[in-house]
């Protein structure tokens, strides 16, 4: 079926000889890595999963970034001939992205440290709340409530700052488990959210009524000269800078890190990259596939830990 392929790029379509044996040296390879020469290949025997595993193994083994891009879009073409010809059911290439280097990787907390900052506010509010010995006011109970609903927003949702701070309480159906969101531009989307995030949204307005008047945004704050506004900027970030420095060694501690954190916790529990596109509120599937590479990268890591032959070399 290679040789098809190669004929029809030659003679149909009038690829350069360079072009089309640097095709099949790629089609080889991956014929090569799935342990089959050209003539016993059978390209519907595949899955998605191969073709990651093959990157993997080509980035592990050294080659650059624009030679596995390359060597997928071979691939990619190949498969799409096959589906053409009603050769294979499906594209196992679809989906699957090369890894770049054009754009810094982006940067995101570890589950251990998301779950120990979960931890920590979890245990402080309650020493805040029923120490026997605590003279915590109102005021303080209401501001960790809040702080701790911020950091799981933020998390769970993917949220831009702006966005969450935008919030208002008719924004949210705990009913249906959802939230509306405005993003740029005013942009809408409709985030879905746990049981267990409602359950602390309920929690967070039952405090915010005992220590103030219902505002019409979710997240208030005091003011300097006294008064109960909405929350700003500054104060969500200044919060989300401290909790999360105390439980990770990031140089950067943002709440744009957090929403890294949750697009790359998604895609690494197999969210498809499209799903997260529509959950980040991303104009453009570009502006998401760089969380893939942060994946790629993992896949690596997890493949050289905790494979015993991930490390060995063949004899010379």
């Amino acid at each position: 079926m290679i040789q098809r392929f190669l004929d029809r790029l030659q003679y149909e379509r009038r690829y350069s000889l360079r072009t089309v044996s640097e095709y099949g040296d790629d089609l080889r390879a991956f014929a090569e890595f799935l342990g089959v020469n050209e003539d016993s290949f059978q390209p519907s025997e595949y899955d998605t999963s191969d073709v990651k595993m093959w990157m993997v193994n080509m980035l592990d083994g050294g080659l650059s970034p624009r030679t596995v891009k390359r060597r997928l879009s071979a691939l990619r073409s190949f498969y799409k001939y096959l589906l053409r010809q009603g050769l294979v059911k499906r594209d196992i290439t679809q989906g699957v992205i090369a890894p770049k280097t054009d754009k810094p990787l982006p940067v995101f907390f570890r589950e251990s440290e998301m779950q120990r900052e979960q931890a920590i506010g979890e245990r402080e509010l309650d020493e805040l709340m029923h120490s026997p010995d605590s003279q915590a006011s109102p005021r303080e109970v209401f501001e960790l409530t809040r702080d701790n609903l911020i950091i799981s927003i933020l998390y769970q949702t993917g949220m831009r700052r702006a966005e969450i701070i935008g919030l208002k309480d008719e924004d949210i159906d705990l009913h249906e488990g959802q939230i509306r969101v405005f993003g740029k531009r005013r942009k809408e989307r409709i985030v879905p959210i746990g049981e267990r995030l409602c359950s602390d949204i309920e929690a967070y307005q039952e405090v915010r009524r005992d220590f103030c008047s219902p505002e019409h945004y979710l997240l208030t704050m005091v003011k300097r000269n006294g008064t109960i506004g909405q929350m700003d900027a500054a104060a969500v970030y200044a919060m989300v800078r401290r909790r999360m420095g105390e439980v990770s060694t990031l140089k950067k501690h943002s709440p744009h890190v957090l929403r890294h954190t949750f697009a790359t916790t998604m895609l690494n529990n197999g969210a498809d990259i499209r799903t997260i596109q529509t959950l980040l509120g991303h104009a453009s599937l570009s502006a998401t596939e760089v969380y893939t590479h942060t994946t790629f990268e993992q896949i690596q890591q997890a493949y050289k830990n905790a494979h015993p032959r991930s490390t060995e070399r063949g004899e010379m």
